[in-house]
């Protein structure tokens, strides 16, 4: 294992990675739909048909089919046991955060490899009054509420350890691995739970002004991943609410709380 000296610094910049990361993709997914510039008017004799036959959106869907597909891979590849298990075994508590800098660089890729198609044929798109004033209100209300939503959440599971900031501090003092603390309630939460944020999400790839063919790709199969990766039940929302509940207290005052 390597010595606090470099565990601590790749650790951080591991973080910094992901929270620059973060903030890119909040202005993907929120900014560009909602503040981008007006797209071209599509002719009243454009369909569905003609756009996919046009070599050109072809080739811009199949890029950014592409660029899903390689976020996905990774996500999924890196998240299962056996490549989790040998992680840990050559990088030991730095696992985590290898993780979180890979995700990180796989959304990198996507964001600035993404290639939009303005001109073909739209799901929907506010084009009169007053939708053209009132559904991109409505829109910018929604994603707001829905991030704030997600840094709630985030708050909630224990944001360092997320980030693989708390696996570092622990292994530095001696106090061994966080998830050994858990609860077996938060033992099953993350078992059944990869992507705490799933409704969330999904609201920000849906609820945009006007949803062309490369968004339409973006949110259709980001909405199959994260569904097949959404498993909470009754029991899980009750430990997430005790959960909300506990940071409150924590950060409306000195209580006495119960550990995890």
């Amino acid at each position: 294992m390597a010595p606090a000296l470099l565990l601590v610094p790749a650790a951080l910049a591991s973080f910094v990675l992901a929270f620059g990361t973060g903030v890119e993709f909040v202005c993907f997914t929120s900014l560009q739909p909602l503040l981008g510039s007006s797209s071209p008017k599509i002719s009243e004799g454009s369909d569905w048909l003609t756009a996919l036959q046009d070599p050109g959106v072809l080739a811009a869907l199949a890029q950014d089919l592409g660029l899903v597909l390689l976020f996905m891979g990774q996500h999924s590849l890196m998240a299962a046991e056996p490549v989790k298990t040998w992680m840990a075994q050559h990088f030991g508590v730095l696992q985590r955060s290898l993780y979180v800098a890979c995700t990180a660089l796989a959304l990198q890729v996507v964001i600035r490899y993404w290639e939009p198609v303005p001109e073909g044929p739209v799901l929907w798109e506010a084009q009169s009054e007053p939708w053209v004033t009132w559904v991109p209100l409505l829109c910018f209300v929604m994603h707001i509420i829905a991030w704030l939503l997600i840094f709630s959440i985030l708050l909630v599971f224990d944001y360092p350890e997320l980030m693989g900031l708390k696996q570092v501090y622990y292994h530095v003092l001696g106090l061994g691995e966080p998830l050994a603390l858990k609860s077996p309630r938060a033992l099953r939460l993350f078992e059944h739970l990869r992507h705490p944020v799933c409704v969330e999400l999904l609201t920000v790839l849906w609820a945009v002004p006007r949803l062309g063919l490369d968004r339409i790709l973006l949110a259709a199969l980001l909405t199959l991943y994260l569904g097949l990766a959404h498993g909470l039940d009754q029991q899980d929302l009750r430990y997430l609410h005790a959960q909300l509940q506990r940071k409150l207290q924590l950060l409306s005052g000195p209580h006495d709380v119960d550990a995890d």
